[in-house]
């Protein structure tokens, strides 16, 4: 690979600000094709140049379908696959995703995903995260016994254009073969019955395939993150020059309307950097500067 010297040059899609990556190059640790997502922007908004990775396996640090576990937070689950990249390619600059998809986190009874992305810089020896909430992903499942209509079922998933997996619904120790990537009907409906035979109880279960390259949806959500990422890349530390500047903490305690107690809402955003200890305060992002009494723990015990 050949390298380039860094240069500070102008990028009009970062505000002609001069990016601290430009002409750096970085890898993407994913088997999943996220590149397609995540390479243009950080060209475009940094210009920093990513490429995959060869032959890695980043499934090895755990699956959506649960053979292998996640080990660790999501965040340390990034850097690792970030390293694994890196250490395949020998650049000190590595990137990588994680998603985690179930309930939503805020809203009750919904489906909610939480993506986060890292990028690992050996050179300046930070790493700055940032993460979205997906408040809308194509993510679900269905069970189905025999003589069930799949259709609702792949309507509600958004098959063909969303891949599906299918494995047993119940079986000991988690035997049953695992069918991943389905976008084709009768292969579905061969699996579907596949799945039934090896269940304990006669079910399949047919789910989302989450991974980036089977989500069209988790794909754009891949690339609005990378979007967030370049802001903060772009983003210098007020006291060191640092890249990766923003938001690190919340400080509760806005006060109440009526009394003017601390309530359990958010009274300032905490920026900071992920180098040295500079921290300042910031206004919520809503202008919001007094809480409504059902927050106060005085007015609403």
């Amino acid at each position: 690979m050949k390298t380039f010297v860094p240069q500070a040059v102008p990028l009009a899609d970062a505000g002609h600000r001069y990016s601290p990556y430009a002409c750096r190059h970085a890898v993407l640790a994913t088997m999943h094709g996220k590149e397609e997502a995540i390479a243009p922007v950080l060209r475009d908004r940094l210009g920093l140049i990513v490429s995959s990775a060869p032959d890695i396996d980043t499934d090895a640090l755990g699956t959506f379908t649960g053979e292998i576990p996640r080990a660790g937070t999501i965040r340390e689950a990034a850097i690792a696959k970030a390293r694994l990249g890196m250490k395949a390619t020998g650049l000190p600059i590595g990137l990588a995703s994680e998603g985690s998809y179930g309930p939503h986190p805020q809203i009750p009874f919904v489906p909610g995903g939480v993506e986060l992305m890292v990028l690992v810089d050996d050179m300046r020896g930070i790493v700055v995260s940032e993460h979205l909430i997906e408040d809308a992903p194509v993510f679900g499942h269905g069970y189905v016994v025999a003589g069930d209509d799949v259709t609702p079922i792949l309507d509600r998933l958004g098959f063909p254009a969303h891949a599906l997996i299918v494995k047993p619904a119940e079986s000991e120790g988690g035997a049953g073969n695992i069918h991943k990537g389905l976008r084709d009907r009768t292969a579905l409906e061969l699996a579907v019955m596949s799945a039934k035979a090896q269940s304990d109880d006669g079910r399949a279960l047919i789910q989302t395939d989450m991974r980036a390259h089977m989500n069209p949806t988790r794909m754009a959500t891949l690339g609005r993150l990378a979007s967030a990422l370049a802001e903060r890349l772009s983003a210098l530390c007020p006291a060191c020059r640092t890249p990766g500047y923003g938001q690190v903490d919340v400080e509760i305690g806005l006060p109440c309307e009526w009394c003017g107690t601390p309530s359990l809402m958010v009274r300032h955003r905490v920026f900071g950097c992920v180098a040295c200890p500079h921290r300042e305060n910031r206004p919520r992002g809503d202008g919001l500067t007094k809480a409504d009494p059902g927050h106060c723990p005085l007015c609403n015990p």
